[in-house]
C-alpha cells in the first residue's frame, strides 16, 4: 500500500500537448425509422516542438467525438524537421485533391495560413511560414495535406547522412 502512494507522487509530469478542434459537423444517416444524428470532429494535436498528429472521431455527442479524435491523434503523431522557427525548405503537401504549398519565412513573419492549416502549424510549433491551399479547402484534406508535406521535410544534416556526404558538400 505504501509503495502505491509513493509511486503516485513520483510520477514524471505528462507532456503538455496543444489540442485544436479544427472542424465539427453534424452528420446524419437515413434509416427506416428516420435519421440517426451523429457528430464528427477533426482534431489536431501537437507538442509545439516538432511533433504533430491529426484524426477524426465520430459519436452521438460532441464531447465524445472530440475525445475519440484526440486519442487517435495522439497515437498518430509524427516528428517533422524544423529549422529554428520555420521549415528547412519549400514543400508541397498533397492529399486527395487538396494541395498545400508551404514556404519558409524570415523570423517575425508569423503564420500566414488558412484556418485548417494554421491549426497544424501552430500545434507543431512552427512560428514563421507562408502557405497557400490549392485545389480544395476541405478541412480534412487540407490538414492531411499539410501533415504529408511536413513529413516529407528534410534538413541538410539528414540529406547529408542519407547520401554519405558532409553538410558542406550538400550546401555547396
Amino acid at each position: 500500500m505504501a509503495r502505491e502512494n509513493r509511486d503516485r507522487f513520483n510520477r514524471e509530469p505528462k507532456e503538455e500537448l496543444i489540442m485544436k478542434t479544427v472542424d465539427l459537423k453534424r452528420v446524419a444517416k437515413v434509416v427506416k425509422g428516420g435519421r440517426n444524428m451523429r457528430f464528427t470532429a477533426l482534431v489536431v494535436v501537437g507538442d509545439g516542438k516538432g511533433r504533430v498528429g491529426c484524426a477524426t472521431g465520430k459519436a452521438k455527442e460532441v464531447p465524445e467525438a472530440i475525445a475519440k479524435a484526440q486519442k487517435a491523434a495522439k497515437e498518430n503523431m509524427v516528428t517533422i524537421a524544423m529549422k529554428d522557427t520555420t521549415i528547412p525548405h519549400e514543400v508541397t503537401g498533397v492529399y486527395g485533391r487538396g494541395k498545400v504549398l508551404m514556404i519558409p519565412a524570415e523570423e517575425g513573419t508569423g503564420v500566414i495560413a488558412g484556418g485548417a492549416v494554421r491549426a497544424v502549424l501552430e500545434a507543431c510549433g512552427i512560428a514563421d511560414i507562408r502557405t497557400k491551399a490549392i485545389g480544395t479547402t476541405n478541412p480534412i484534406n487540407c490538414v492531411k495535406a499539410a501533415i504529408e508535406g511536413l513529413k516529407s521535410l528534410r534538413t541538410a544534416e539528414q540529406v547529408a547522412a542519407i547520401r554519405g556526404k558532409t553538410v558542406e558538400e550538400i550546401l555547396g
